[in-house]
Parts: structure tokens; C-alpha cells; sequence
């Protein structure tokens, strides 16, 4: 089966192209050409934006269920039905600090689901358990790495599409960090308090990403950069940004923006949680509840707990309140994101596979194809 798109603008993983027609077979795309030069089963966008569906690396759930809640294949199967409804053909299923059982039992799940063929698993995000700075995360479960998890860890960056992993340079080594990127693994700092000199040893390392920029870190002031001005000096690290204007303010976001402007320096992240796709109005994370409120997902302290996001709600802000050109936009929720750990996703380009999503041009709405 075949169908040809014309009718709207088409985001490419670049470059928004007008005119442009993309015809697709068996999930493949075949021909791209001009609209007038269109031929067989043809459907008109009616102005929507036709893109890659987007790339997300930090998902927790979704679909009334997160991931630290039941690591397992039916589970992934549910969030990647929940965020597939929302524009996302491709995720890092993301399980938060853990004690090591439950660690084996997420990379035991993802592999699974990839040899079935689950759409959308295209590997593991392991936040934690190797971070200082707990932020919703269980503080009794913070620990070092030791020589057994980086072991484990090489193994599962060796089998699966992707593995990123978040640790803080106080719970993990140099050489640590040099052994899992040599295994594919990509390193990610975060949740530290570490000082941006300890930051640029592990940069050069090998960690290259930054999670949620400006959460769960040391700031940036005139004396101590911290792990904010690390990333923000530095074109080796990409960073994933929470753009809900809940989690970082518009201002700290344009700054970053500029700061990595003409790079992969910058892609968005959802980290959203079982809210995603549901109308749940909290559930339990680590024993300890979450409540959903006025765009926010809080601990009853009032600590952010991942967040109730869309990736086209924070699209929406920066194209609406930032000024952020929709293509600019589209890169960071799409090619950049899929460059950062290595997928063959984010693109539209003749003879390969792609997943491919209709996109409200205010972003109020998409569907995926």
C-alpha cells in the first residue's frame, strides 16, 4: 500500500520545505517531489505540517503507568501506545533510581520488546541509581557505581539500539565513563552538585549529555560555572530541556539556546510520567505520591516530579513565546534528539524507513500517520 502527501509544508529532520510532496510504501518513503507532479493514492494535509514523528529521551510512562511501577514488556507496550497518540514514533523508555534488581529487570523489558518488534522502543534511559542530588528521585537508593553495575551496563550498551545514562560525576569515575561510552553507552551528568571543574574531567571522558539542563544541578554564577556553565561552554555536551515554563524559566531557555545555537546542542525532552495520555489526577512514585495539578505533577512538598508535557506543548512555547523559527523547533524534538544517541530516526529521506506524523501549524494538535 501507498499513499502520496501533499498540501502543507514538509519538515524534513532540517529544512521546512513548501511544495514538497512525500510519497510512502510499507513504511518506507520512496519519492519526494513536487506537489503538481503527485500521482496515486494521494491525501491532502490541508496545510499541516508533515513530519518526522518526534524523538524523546527521557520518558517515564505514560498511558496511566510508569515504567519504575512494573518493568516489563506489557508496560512498554502501554507507554509507547500513549505517546504514539501524541506525535512520539520513537522513545528512551526512562526508569528513575532503582535498587539493581530492578535495574536488570528494565534492560531484560526493553530487550524483550525490541526483539518483538514493540513500535516506537528504541532503547533505555537509566536515570539514576549513580546521581547525588535525589530530586524526586528515592534517596535510599543513590549509590557509586561499582565494577559489577558498569559490567552490566557495557553488556546492555552493546545489545540494545540505545542506552543513555544519567549519573552524577560524584558517584561515578573517569575511567567509568570511558569504559561505557567505548561500549556505545551514551553518558549523560546530571542530578549533581559537582563543581564545573569535576564536570570537564568527566566531559573529557566521555560523557557528551546533560539532563533536564538547569534541574538537579549546580548553577552557573560568576565564580563556580557548576555543571550548567559546563554545558553551556562546552559543544561537546547536548543537553534536553524541559520547556513546559514550569521546570526552567522562558529567559534561561532562550539563553541556552543561544548558547548552543548552530549545534546539536540542544534537544527537548517531555519527561513525562503515567499522566501522559490519561486523565489520572496523580499516582504513587517511589512510595511517595504525586499529585497532578495546574500543569505540574508535585510531590505533596511541592518538588517537581517529572512533568505533565506534551512534546507539541513544548513546541508550542518555544515557536509561541520564544520566537523559536517552527523549524529550529522541529529539529530539537526530532533529528537532534535521534543524533545524540545514535537512531536512524528524526528524518525524511528517500529509500528509508520513516514514521511520519501530521502537525497542527500552531502545534495545537497532531496525529501520527
Amino acid at each position: 500500500m501507498s499513499v502520496t502527501y501533499i498540501g502543507g509544508p514538509v519538515f524534513d529532520g532540517e529544512t521546512l520545505r513548501l511544495g514538497l510532496a512525500v510519497r510512502m510504501e510499507q513504511g518506507r518513503v520512496t519519492w519526494l517531489g513536487l506537489d503538481a507532479e503527485a500521482q496515486g493514492d494521494i491525501e491532502d494535509l490541508g496545510g499541516a505540517i508533515l513530519a518526522p514523528g518526534f524523538v524523546d529521551l527521557q520518558v517515564n510512562g505514560g498511558g496511566g503507568v510508569n515504567f519504575n511501577d512494573d518493568p516489563s514488556v506489557s508496560t512498554l507496550r502501554r507507554i509507547t501506545e500513549a505517546h504514539r497518540s501524541l506525535g512520539t514514533t520513537h522513545l528512551l523508555p526512562t526508569l528513575i533510581s532503582s535498587e539493581p534488581e530492578v535495574t536488570t529487570a528494565a534492560i531484560a523489558a526493553v530487550t524483550e520488546a525490541i526483539a518483538q518488534g514493540i513500535p516506537g522502543i528504541a532503547g533505555l534511559h537509566l536515570e539514576g541509581p549513580h546521581i547525588a542530588r535525589p530530586g524526586a528521585h528515592d534517596p535510599a537508593v543513590l549509590r557509586d557505581m561499582t565494577d559489577a553495575d558498569v559490567t552490566e551496563l557495557e553488556a546492555a550498551a552493546r545489545a540494545l539500539p540505545a542506552l543513555m545514562l544519567t549519573v552524577a560525576p560524584e558517584r561515578v569515575t573517569p575511567h567509568q565513563i570511558a569504559r561505557l561510552t567505548t561500549a556505545g553507552a551514551v553518558v549523560s551528568l546530571g542530578h549533581t552538585d559537582a563543581a564545573f571543574e569535576t564536570c570537564t574531567v568527566a566531559i573529557d571522558a566521555g560523557a557528551h549529555a546533560a539532563t533536564h539542563l538547569f534541574n538537579a544541578m549546580s548553577q552557573m554564577t560568576a565564580r563556580a560555572p557548576g555543571l550548567v556553565g559546563a554545558v553551556l561552554a562546552d559543544s561537546r555536551v547536548s543537553a534536553g530541556l524541559i520547556a513546559d515554563g514550569q521546570h526552567v524559566h522562558p529567559a534561561a531557555l532562550s539563553i541556552a539556546l543561544a548558547a548552543k545555537a548552530g549545534s546539536d546542542g540542544i534537544f527537548l525532552v517531555t519527561d513525562a510520567m503515567a499522566t501522559a495520555a490519561s486523565d489520572i489526577d496523580g499516582f504513587t512514585l517511589a512510595g511517595r505520591r504525586v499529585i497532578r495539578a495546574d500543569g505540574r505533577l508535585t510531590l505533596e512538598d511541592g518538588t517537581l516530579a517529572g512533568a505533565d508535557l506534551e512534546m507539541t506543548g513544548a513546541l508550542r512555547l518555544l515557536t509561541r513565546d520564544l520566537g523559536v523559527e517552527t523549524a529550529t523547533a522541529l529539529r530539537l524534538a526530532t533529528s537532534v534528539p535521534a543524533r545524540v544517541v545514535g537512531l536512524d530516526a528524526g528524518r525524511i529521506v528517500p529509500g528509508e524507513a520513516a514514521m511520519l506524523v501530521k502537525i497542527a501549524p500552531d502545534f495545537s494538535s497532531v496525529t501520527t500517520l
